[in-house]
């Protein structure tokens, strides 16, 4: 069955990090100063990313040789990736963010721990710490510049050392920051990039005139124009006390969801039986029915997650599409219908909210962004680092030892982590983040077993 993670006892509240120096680095050969489109879908996202790649000692790569390697590298990759060297502005005509690609500089930081690698814990347990090991100063900045990517390389006692980014969401998402890992890699080896970029934000522009041909129960819109709040936020965070946990489902629990969704797919044949999909439904099954408001099981519970729309565009978006091009899936059941299933009617219905984003459905989310200005709304939405292979890049100094995101924990938001690989192996299984309070985490820990049995 499921377990729920056992995580350190306690966690390290203060990693002792120290900042040695702080910079900005500056593309390595003169850049076109230019103004980047950026489309509905980058225009909600603006705010930090901040991701954490851990790195055992290397005995041909002290951190200080990291650090130099790294900072250089890192010149060399803003010239194909200039808008990180740029600065995010406000089109008073348009009332639309831009990037003005005005080589002003990316961050980067060199600090130092106390601890070795070791001693700060399960590096899988969700540690807020952790943002420690992310730049928080601006104090080499200009007052009011901000970069759009700032590096920070902490090295530890041990030799170890961990690569904390900060990235602002409007550059890119997930696959494409994946992209951008796998060439600073190949830079760092001395090599061609690993795949060509796709600049054209313009591909998911809106219509002229928009055109909306779907209802959008999945969005909200907006009061007030976009431009005039520099970070509105999806989620409204809530000021409850939160306990947290790692629910474990091993790829044996997985291949279970899957047999007993498989049960009643022939009633239910356009259920789409992946991992992902029984994740999820069991997922929503446990987060609908431990919701502190009473049996009203008429009550509608909707999920969102997001699904990428570069192969579902016609014609397809390019693979290195550099941007965002993740757009917000949903479906909706009664409490009734979740408690009561079949599991594989669950399972049909998030993989309807899939199969929904035709190139038509996505243009139709697009222009709606152009004519309201709005954001994602549902009950929850379950943000998936499961396989985006952060921990799978290849840096000349090995790949990382674990690859997370600084993790801020949100009753409305539950993350899939994928789980450590022990000795370079591959781990199908994968964490889920829940973040509830006390009660209904009891409730949701109990369906979880129920559930999965």
């Amino acid at each position: 069955m499921g377990t729920i993670y056992q995580g350190p006892p306690s966690l390290l509240q203060d990693l002792k990090v120290t900042v040695h120096k702080s910079s900005l680095v500056f593309p390595s050969q003169e850049t076109e100063k230019r103004t980047l489109f950026l489309s509905n879908i980058d225009q909600i996202l603006n705010f930090d990313v901040e991701t954490v790649h851990f790195f055992p000692s290397h005995k041909d790569f002290s951190p200080k040789i990291v650090a130099d390697k790294l900072k250089n590298t890192l010149a060399k990759i803003l010239v194909p990736y200039d808008f990180f060297a740029g600065r995010l502005k406000l089109n008073s005509e348009t009332s639309r963010l831009e990037i003005d690609c005005n080589a002003a500089g990316a961050g980067f930081v060199v600090a130092s721990s106390e601890y070795t690698l070791d001693e700060i814990g399960d590096l899988v347990y969700p540690n807020p710490a952790f943002a420690q090991l992310v730049c928080k100063t601006s104090d080499f900045l200009k007052p009011d510049d901000q970069p759009l990517c700032i590096f920070q390389l902490t090295s530890f006692k041990c030799g170890g050392f961990a690569m904390g980014l900060s990235i602002n969401h409007t550059t890119l998402d997930g696959l494409s920051f994946k992209l951008f890992l796998d060439n600073l890699a190949a830079l760092g080896h001395n090599k061609p990039l690993a795949v060509t970029l796709s600049h054209d934000r313009h591909l998911l522009a809106s219509r002229s005139p928009p055109h909306v041909t779907f209802p959008h129960p999945e969005l909200v819109q907006l009061k007030i124009p976009i431009g005039q709040d520099s970070n509105p936020t999806v989620f409204v965070a809530t000021q409850e006390d939160l306990a947290f946990n790692i629910f474990r489902l091993t790829s044996d629990n997985i291949n279970s969801l899957k047999e007993k969704a498989k049960a009643a797919s022939g009633v239910h044949p356009n259920a789409r039986i992946t991992g992902f999909n029984v994740v999820t439904a069991h997922i929503w099954q446990c987060k609908a029915l431990s919701c502190d408001t009473g049996i009203n099981m008429d009550r509608m519970s909707t999920i969102l997650y997001a699904v990428d729309i570069r192969p579902r565009l016609n014609p397809p978006l390019p693979p290195s599409y550099a941007g965002n091009a993740v757009l917000t899936a949903y479906a909706s059941a009664t409490c009734k219908e979740l408690n009561e299933g079949p599991f594989a009617r669950l399972v049909e219905m998030v993989s309807e909210g899939a199969r929904r984003m035709t190139d038509e459905y996505a243009r139709s989310v697009i222009d709606w962004g152009e004519l309201y200005k709005g954001f994602p709304h549902g009950e929850f939405l379950v943000s998936s680092w499961w396989r985006l292979g952060f921990d799978e890049v290849e840096y000349p100094w090995g790949r990382p030892r674990y690859s997370c995101p600084v993790v801020y924990h949100r009753k409305d938001i539950i993350l899939l982590f994928p789980d450590l690989k022990e000795g370079g192996g591959s781990n199908s299984g994968v964490n889920v983040l829940v973040a509830l309070p006390g009660n209904e985490m009891e409730k949701f820990q109990s369906l979880f077993q129920k559930f999965l049995a």
